[in-house]
């Protein structure tokens, strides 16, 4: 019995964990912590309200995702990202997403592809209902949800890890201008136009909306510190 009952606070630390890294990603996201400052464990937990071992244990998971680093004896530093990472990261995607969306939209079933319809639906709900943490999500199941259909795991693996590295901050004052909700719709559109068997459409419509997705980043970095820190 005493195995059993460390397996469960093993399990119980584990979804802790999880919560913990939940809710510092929002909070980068959010703007709220901010790229080059260092934050404690102690600090995020009172602020969290929970111990510090599941900040710091969360925290490495973030340090695995290139999200922050260790600095010793003081806590953990939110890596920042320059614009020419932001460049080499877009490249990358589009280099690997372009033609392995129009592959897909040769080869797909047109079941497969409406199976995926639920959740760009849901990206541009979330667009529209302010919920910038529902949004990110959405969007990467759909992205890599698509992308599986390659049958290529490793092409799966490694966008998503582009996408963690290439993340997001300060979206707040793009939501309130209503920049995003045209994003979110392109997905919609990357799907009809798949089922369509349009392979030029497609190819098209996925470089434009990286394209996209690289200058709200742009326009995430030039807004005043003031609002991103907002909401």
């Amino acid at each position: 019995m005493g195995d059993l009952k460390q397996y469960g606070l093993v399990r119980a630390q584990e979804r802790l964990r999880d919560q913990v890294g939940h809710a510092l990603r929002a909070a980068l996201i959010a703007g709220e912590l901010r790229p080059g400052q260092v934050y404690s464990a102690p600090g995020l937990a009172a602020d969290l309200g929970v111990s510090a071992t599941p900040v710091r244990e969360a925290m490495l998971d973030l340090a695995r995702e290139g999200l922050v680093e260790p600095v010793r004896n003081k806590g953990f530093r939110i890596t920042e990202v320059s614009e020419r990472d932001l460049d080499q990261y877009t490249e990358l995607r589009t280099l690997i997403e372009v033609p392995t969306v129009g592959r897909i939209a040769e080869t797909a079933d047109r079941e497969q592809l409406e199976a995926l319809r639920p959740i760009a639906e849901e990206i541009v709900a979330r667009a529209w209902q302010h919920d910038l943490i529902g949004y990110l999500e959405a969007d990467r199941r759909f992205h890599l949800a698509l992308l599986a259909l390659s049958g290529n795991e490793r092409l799966v693996e490694t966008v998503g890890d582009l996408r963690k590295r290439s993340r997001l901050y300060g979206l707040t004052g793009l939501d309130e201008a209503g920049k995003l909700v045209s994003s979110a719709e392109e997905h919609v559109e990357l799907l009809d136009l798949m089922i369509a068997g349009d392979v030029p459409g497609t190819e098209a419509c996925m470089r434009r909306h990286l394209g996209h997705v690289r200058s709200l980043w742009a326009d995430a970095r030039d807004e005043p510190a003031g609002r991103k820190s907002a909401g």
